[in-house]
Formats: structure tokens, sequence, C-alpha cells
């Protein structure tokens, strides 16, 4: 485990920055809602999340990107909420509160770090973790003490707090993070916050500076680096281009871009007449002849064959 993180726990810079995350608890700045709240005492802000993370399930995940689930899949755990809550999404029953989940401590947390480290995944895939940064080191700490050495994930809107992201340098490994939105209308329409592509804009930068781009083994799993999603969505074609213009002219050519063209109204989306409207198969091969034309590079091939065969077993 000759990674940074090693690095921070032996000199105890770890515990130092486990610290500062639960200070923020206590009024809570961890994000841009800035909610002010203290869940330490259970109250709840934007996310609905108080002390303790929830856990909506965990395991081998097969439908992440190619370099993330290798041959044994991508270890996926589930935290539920959200400090986005985007109208759209299709995981709205584990990010917005209105399906199971289970309130876990930092022993039960790291023990499912451990769990899917034994599995066999490739790596530690935390889905929607910006609002339980303090109890993920808590349990990552936990974990490093019983051997856990797995690639850490981080699976994010790109809501992000730069003062949040800058205590998970050298912990985390892989930004998995979205590009959602470039109008700070369109953000404010579909998720409520207007701040939204501004914050999204700064979180690529830093999390670039921090671990660069996409590094993969001799056998194409991920190791270090950033992978970035955007979501296609109806009528929304100008803001995919400007955002791949920001992309192109702000970070490598090489980036890991992953264009997603399974949009399908889910969540409280057909309460917006616009994206009551299933996208368009040119629209998806437009955006990514576009990117192609910027010097874009590396643009994600999804394999259905093998997340077929693993749906099958």
């Amino acid at each position: 485990m000759a990674r940074a993180i090693q690095t921070l726990w032996e000199s105890g810079q770890l515990h130092k920055r486990l610290s500062r995350a639960q200070a923020a608890l206590q009024a809570c700045t961890l994000c841009p809602r800035q909610c002010g709240v203290n869940r330490m005492a259970g109250q709840l802000g934007f996310c609905a999340t108080g002390g303790r993370a929830g856990v909506a399930g965990y395991g081998p995940h097969f439908g992440e990107e190619a370099p993330l689930v290798g041959q044994r899949g991508s270890g996926a755990l589930f935290l539920s909420g959200c400090n986005l809550g985007c109208c759209f999404c299709q995981n709205d029953e584990i990010s917005q509160g209105t399906g199971p989940a289970e309130e876990v401590s930092a022993e039960q947390l790291a023990s499912i770090m451990l769990e899917l480290q034994s599995m066999g995944c490739h790596n530690l895939n935390l889905v929607t973790p910006t609002h339980v940064v303090p109890q993920i080191l808590e349990a990552l700490i936990l974990a490093l003490e019983q051997g856990f050495h797995l690639p850490l994930v981080y699976n994010s809107s790109g809501y992000e707090s730069l003062e949040t992201l800058a205590l998970l340098d050298g912990v985390v490994d892989i930004y998995l993070v979205d590009a959602k939105f470039w109008k700070p209308e369109t953000a404010a329409r579909y998720t409520g916050a207007a701040d939204y592509p501004e914050r999204m804009r700064s979180a690529l930068l830093a999390m670039q500076a921090q671990v660069g781009s996409l590094v993969l083994d001799e056998h194409g799993s991920a190791l270090r680096g950033l992978l970035l999603r955007h979501l296609l969505m109806p009528g929304l074609e100008a803001e995919t281009r400007a955002i791949l213009d920001f992309v192109a002219a702000n970070l490598p050519l090489d980036t890991y871009i992953n264009i997603m063209g399974q949009y399908h109204p889910c969540g409280r989306a057909r309460s917006f007449p616009e994206l009551n409207v299933e996208l368009k198969a040119e629209e998806y091969c437009q955006a990514l002849e576009y990117a192609q034309s910027l010097g874009l590079t590396r643009l994600d091939q999804p394999d259905f064959g093998r997340l077929l065969q693993h749906l099958s077993e």
C-alpha cells in the first residue's frame, strides 16, 4: 500500500483531517449548501443525514466505466442522502430518502469496506459521498488498521466545497465526477442550486490537480486519476457543448470522459414538461462528434455485452 493515504495515516495527518471534518458537522459547512445545522446533535439539513452515514446497499457493481469494473466489479457502497437533489435522479429512492437505508457506525462502515475488499472488488466506490466525508474518514482509519488497501473512488455529483476536497487530497485515488449543467438558471430549476456550475468547474480543476489524468494498470484497471461524466439531457445541447468546451480548454485532452446517453424521465422529472421526453440517438452521436472535434481523445465506450453478462449470472 505504497500510496499517499498510508503516509497520511502513519503520520497522524489523517486523524487531524478527521477532526477538521467532524468539526464541520457541528454547524455543517461540508458542501456549498452551507446548511449550518449541528448534525452531530441529530439536526438535519438538505441532505437529511445526521451524525451517522446511511447505507442503502453495497456489493460488486458492473454498471460503471470499464476501468473501474474490470473482471471482478467495482466495490459500490451506496450512501443514502445527497447534497444536490436532482429532480431527474435515477436513484432517488437512495439519494432523496424515500427508500430503505440503514444508519451505520464507523465500525460497521469499516467492516463493509473490508468486506468489499474480500469480495475481490477492484476498488471502493463511494457513491454520493459528499455529505458524509467525516464518517468516511473515520471508517477509513479503522479499515486501514485492518489491512484495507483498495483504491478509493469518490463518485460525486460535482457539487463540492473546495475546503472539503482539500481534506481528501491524498486520500482519494480516483474522482468519478459529474458535470451536469452549464447555466445557473438550469441548475436552479432542476436542483435548486444556482451555484452548481461554478462549484462544479472549480471542483474539476481541484480534482485534476490532486489526481491527474486517469492511470491504468497492466490489466486496464484504474489506479488513479479523474473520470468525468456528463449526462445528456433533452433540450440542453448547448450546455453540453459549453461543458465540453470548458473541459477541452482547462483540462488535459486525454481526460477520460463518459458522455452518457441513457437519460429517461425519472424521479420528479415528469413534473417538468421539457424533461418528460426520451433522448434521441442522434443527440448522443452529435455530442460524441463534438467532443472529438475539440480534440478530446479519451471517450468512454460502453461495454453493454459485459454488463448484460453479469446481469444474467
